[in-house]
């Protein structure tokens, strides 16, 4: 005779994030509480650009990662980053690594090993003639980013390297839990880590045509601005420890409160154009819907949305439609680090999925972050949206528990 399978959750047991809103969990909540912005001017062909790299002190924390092993060196920025947050999120979660428990990697990045593709190819191009080295090839493919942290944190479970644009992270999320969820891992690292601030990919920004005009000093990016395209780049990493647990172990763990993944949805929509956006965000409408669904939840059951919102006026209006087409009139709080950090492309539905994490857990931010609503009531669920290039979007959904 069969029984019914004690309830399990996907507890978040860690979190890595490295950017311009710090490299510590102390540094990134004064950042959030403060409002303090990342962004400074950067010489880009004759004019300068607003973007938001690191922080001084995650900046030093990746140098002393650097010193530590002299072949980190030899990898991309966007790996080294990937790196520093898995080993913060591992250490957060009290993993051992010797233990018998197989841990899951899926890490992914939009653009991938962008700085060093740029820079040996730019080397080829200018002696086409002189034989590469034969490191180019390995250290510029997306695997990159899993397998070196797979290395570095000594994990050994399944590992996955991937990119769906500006979707990335979210999508890992939804790779590790389906892996939990099924019985084929019992712990996964998911996140996501960009380094895109080099010339090239600046180029590719700036003729899209949604580049921020305003000065690094003056909040150049502003979500959901109406009169003008106000994107602005970003750079860093967020990695998140998942494990399957039940109420047992999390008693036997000292959980009292837990963050706990209640579904990842998914929506695509052919358009036309080449960004895959349309001004319903019908990607967005089936991704929120999709998770809603998932998690047997209901709009009006959800606190606050932590926006996508990148600051162009066609995608930020799409999500807002869509938001509209999900909550009618009773909209939730939006909320979003975007005017601090810019725009972290693949990395940046796990720099929300910090921020909602850091909501769920009693942070309230600065003027900044809330820019639409107020919190009516304590927050225990959360949705996250992210959407790319190609007409793909995801909604995380995160809750609070109470053991």
């Amino acid at each position: 005779m069969s029984t019914a399978r004690e309830q399990e959750w996907i507890v978040v047991r860690g979190i890595g994030s490295v950017s311009g809103l710090g490299g510590t969990t102390e540094e990134i909540m004064a950042s959030y509480t403060s409002g303090k912005t990342a962004f400074i001017s950067l010489p880009h062909l004759g004019t300068d650009l607003p973007v938001a790299p690191l922080s001084f002190s995650a900046e030093a924390q990746l140098k002393a990662l650097l010193q530590e092993n002299a072949t980190y060196a030899t990898l991309d920025r966007s790996v080294q980053l990937a790196i520093l947050a898995s080993r913060q999120a591992v250490a957060q979660a009290g993993w051992q690594m010797e233990d018998e428990i197989p841990v899951g990697v899926n890490i992914g990045s939009s653009r991938g090993a962008t700085g060093l593709f740029e820079h040996h190819f730019s080397e080829f191009l200018q002696n086409p003639e002189q034989r590469l080295s034969p490191g180019v090839s390995p250290s510029t493919t997306l695997g990159n980013v899993a397998s070196w942290v797979a290395n570095d944190v000594q994990a050994r479970g399944p590992m996955i390297s991937h990119s769906v644009t500006c979707s990335t992270a979210l999508q890992a999320f939804a790779n590790g839990l389906a892996w939990l969820r099924s019985g084929m891992a019992k712990r996964f690292l998911v996140g996501g880590s960009e380094a895109p601030l080099t010339p090239f990919t600046l180029a590719q920004m700036k003729s899209i045509g949604i580049y921020s005009k305003y000065a690094a000093q003056d909040l150049p990016c502003r979500p959901l601005n109406k009169e003008s395209n106000t994107f602005v780049l970003g750079e860093g990493a967020a990695v998140f420890a998942l494990e399957i647990m039940n109420r047992a172990e999390m008693e036997q763990a000292g959980l009292t409160e837990v963050m706990v993944v209640e579904a990842v949805g998914m929506g695509y929509e052919r358009s036309p154009s080449k960004t895959g956006i349309t001004s319903e965000g019908h990607h967005f409408q089936l991704a929120m819907r999709d998770a809603l669904r998932q998690a047997k939840l209901t709009p009006s059951e959800m606190d606050a949305i932590v926006l996508h919102a990148p600051g162009t006026k066609a995608g930020d209006a799409a999500e807002l439609y869509a938001i509209e087409q999900i909550f009618g009139t009773k909209r939730p709080a939006f909320c979003t680090n975007k005017q601090q950090i810019g725009h972290t492309l693949g990395a940046s539905g796990a720099l929300s999925a910090d921020l909602a994490v850091r909501l769920l857990q009693g942070l309230r931010p600065g003027y900044l972050n809330c820019i639409s609503g107020t919190f009516l009531r304590p927050l225990s669920k959360l949705l996250i949206n992210a959407a790319g290039f190609g007409g793909n979007a995801a909604s995380l959904i995160l809750s609070k528990i109470i053991i």
